[in-house]
């Protein structure tokens, strides 16, 4: 079964995004790692589609996406997950993201990290 990457449903996906935003895992398998975020849509999941490949069972293939519009600047949108998104012990769809906010996706808790943007 080929997977297809979850396509950005967001206008302007290729714009640029402002430089040196990223996600930092702090609890699960792959703890300490660092990951750049380069692009306007970036998704977090455990296929092979995705732009984060972490082997992580609890997981969606295409769980999460990471995305930017100049408008509203950096946002977290599930997609469509069997168990959810956290935001900061919140359960969401999508919401706006600030520099230091918690995400949880099964048992991986990561930390967005935005430079410039309010904490």
């Amino acid at each position: 079964m080929s997977e297809v990457r979850a396509a950005a449903p967001i206008a302007g996906a290729d714009a640029p995004v402002p430089s040196g935003a990223w996600i930092r895992v702090l609890r699960g398998f792959y703890e300490g790692l660092e990951l750049p975020v380069d692009r306007a849509w970036w998704v977090i999941g455990r296929g092979r589609g995705a732009d984060a490949v972490l082997a992580e069972p609890t997981i969606s293939r295409a769980h999460v996406a990471i995305g930017y519009q100049s408008e509203e600047g950096f946002f977290v949108q599930d997609l469509g997950s069997t168990n959810g998104t956290l935001l900061n012990g919140v359960r969401t769809q999508r919401a706006a993201l600030s520099d230091g906010d918690e995400l949880q996706m099964g048992k991986l808790q990561l930390r967005v990290g935005i430079p410039g943007a309010p904490a």
